[in-house]
């Protein structure tokens, strides 16, 4: 349903750019999205994900690569895809003089096989504020129509950028059990968000960009395999400063310290936890005590952060003569 090779978006002339000679904020990405999945796009600020998904979207032309949607290029053939796509972007800026009601028959004219605005509006629990204008909606109530709209055309792609910002967590759980819903019919969804919960409970597969590439890819068991248990606790320094070289053999590379108001705050990383575990409790025995002991999974957070962390791509990388 989305096919994206090599995508690269270049900026010519951007004022980001230290020499004036163009910005290349999107480097060579691969997406693939099948019928019926939800595809959640992640990344940093400044990753490249809104370049990206503008491409997708038919909105940008690429600076380089292939862009398929339903098997078209959505720019140069936007008149065949847009029917069939919808679109949630993260501003819609509707006229807030319309009422919601007015706006929704508005965009109701411009779609060849559309859903009823009543039906819609009851989907995004918006019936009993048909009559409201646009500019008395609270900021969720304007998402609320904004995905109203984008589910209108009945899509087979459907575009979610940050949709449940600014929403009560009464009316997250319902927008995605609305997503939840979508899916079982077999509408295919590209989403954004930068909450990994929403991530977490909705995607088949996740991808984070960072840099404009994407560092990691996968279905979240595949991220989270891919991230060390992390073993943390602190022991005094007088008493654990001649032995914490033993517990540097058990974590081999795995293995970080530092001391800290008189006491080693120790670090251990690895994919095996539980004969480490077992290791560091004969070491401590009776005799030390283990402060603040935690044992933390890998996670979605942690894999996030761990990008995050990078370095920034360098200058030859990343700003194009």
């Amino acid at each position: 349903m989305v096919d994206v090779r090599g995508l690269r978006r270049r900026y010519e002339g951007s004022g980001r750019s230290r020499t004036g000679h163009g910005f290349e904020a999107v480097r060579g990405v691969d997406i693939r999205v099948r019928r019926g999945e939800l595809y959640a796009l992640l990344g940093t600020n400044g990753a490249g994900k809104t370049s990206t998904v503008e491409t997708v979207e038919g909105l940008a032309a690429p600076s380089g690569g292939t862009v398929r949607v339903l098997g078209r290029d959505p720019f140069r053939d936007r008149d065949a895809v847009r029917p069939r796509i919808g679109i949630m972007l993260q501003e819609a800026g509707f006229p807030g003089a319309l009422t919601v009601a007015e706006m929704a028959a508005l965009w109701h004219r411009t779609l060849p096989s559309p859903r009823s605005v009543a039906e819609v509006l009851d989907l995004v629990v918006l019936g009993h504020r048909r009559d409201v204008a646009i500019a008395s909606l609270s900021g969720g109530e304007r998402r609320r129509l904004d995905l109203a709209l984008a589910l209108m055309g009945r899509p087979d792609v459907l575009f979610l950028d940050e949709p449940t910002t600014g929403l009560d967590p009464q009316s997250r759980r319902a927008t995605w059990e609305l997503i939840g819903t979508l899916l079982r019919e077999r509408t295919t969804v590209l989403l954004t968000t930068h909450y990994l919960e929403e991530a977490e409970a909705l995607a088949d597969r996740i991808a984070i960009m960072h840099a404009g590439v994407i560092a990691r890819e996968g279905t979240l068991a595949e991220i989270v395999s891919r991230q060390p248990t992390r073993i943390t606790f602190a022991v005094d320094a007088a008493e654990a400063a001649d032995s914490l070289e033993a517990v540097r053999r058990m974590a081999g590379a795995g293995f970080s310290a530092e001391r800290q108001d008189g006491r080693h705050h120790v670090r251990l990383e690895t994919f095996d936890p539980q004969p480490l575990l077992r290791l560091l409790l004969d070491w401590a025995g009776d005799r030390l005590l283990l402060r603040e002991l935690r044992v933390t999974p890998g996670s979605l957070e942690q894999a996030f952060l761990d990008v995050a962390a990078q370095p920034p791509v360098s200058a030859s990388q990343g700003w194009a003569a």
